[in-house]
């Protein structure tokens, strides 16, 4: 486990980006939405925010058809920030190619650091082929040991599945499906503060026994909150910015962005 430094001693301010479901062809449209403009207006927010973020936890599906071209069109859309980055698998997402392409500065493939008085821990809940989402035996022993080791510093844990259903039934079986096994490993930390996650493509947030869970929404299109079916919604697309105190203490809030676009509201599905 690595350190890296930060901007203020009292605090750490974290951003994380989800669901930019990126082509190769930065062109290309996701029902109606460009999304490389969209997750360029997202960086434009980034860039005109009073606090410069500490770091970028990107939560997965970074890319709509996992190829390499992808990854690097992220990479360079990135780069410019010059903000360290981590980055956990979705659905979406080929794991060894992101691997293989997301490991130039600023991007880093680590997944578990400490920065200012806090340990953070990124998890690969990606399933080959699937939707749904699990966490494996091998990732959860890997996890006990990092949260045993850490000295009881206050933990943020990141990954791209929910371990919550959200309220809308189409989605009750694309989560995490092990969510209980990952459960039991934090009930044993309680040091374990706030856990990330993306994948429902909405602001999300969830309290158990006192770990705060949130789910944010997507830099690109946005699902509509307890709909039955596939549904978008006409939010417009966002980031999470959280800021960690060095007490272990921590706030959050979503950030929307502005993004014109013609939207497919008719879709079933993508």
């Amino acid at each position: 486990m690595s350190a890296i430094a930060v901007n203020s001693p009292s605090s750490l301010l974290v951003a994380q980006i989800t669901d930019t479901h990126l082509y190769a062809d930065a062109q290309k449209e996701l029902l109606g939405l460009r999304t490389s403009r969209s997750l360029q207006a997202v960086i434009d927010q980034v860039n005109a925010l009073e606090r410069r973020p500490d770091l970028f936890l990107l939560t997965g599906d970074l890319s709509q058809d996992g190829t390499a071209k992808s990854y690097e069109l992220l990479q360079e859309m990135l780069s410019p920030l010059a903000i360290p980055a981590y980055w956990v698998p979705g659905n979406h997402d080929c794991p060894k190619t992101m691997a293989q392409v997301l490991m130039r500065s600023p991007i880093s493939p680590q997944k578990s650091f400490r920065a200012d008085s806090w340990h953070i821990v990124l998890l690969d809940s990606s399933v080959f082929g699937c939707v749904h989402g699990s966490l494996t035996a091998k990732s959860l022993a890997w996890l006990d040991q990092e949260l045993s080791q850490s000295q009881g510093a206050p933990t943020l844990i990141a990954f791209h599945h929910p371990p919550f259903l959200n309220g809308s039934d189409w989605m009750n079986d694309i989560g995490l499906l092990n969510a209980e096994d990952f459960f039991a490993v934090c009930d044993r930390h309680p040091h374990v503060k706030v856990v990330l996650f993306g994948h429902i493509h909405q602001n999300f947030s969830r309290q158990r026994n006192r770990v705060n869970y949130l789910g944010t929404p997507s830099t690109c299109i946005q699902f509509k909150p307890n709909s039955d079916k596939f549904a978008l919604d006409e939010e417009q697309p966002g980031l999470r910015l959280v800021t960690l105190y060095s007490d272990g203490k921590w706030e959050s809030h979503v950030e929307r962005v502005f993004h014109s676009c013609d939207l497919d509201f008719a879709a079933a599905g993508y």
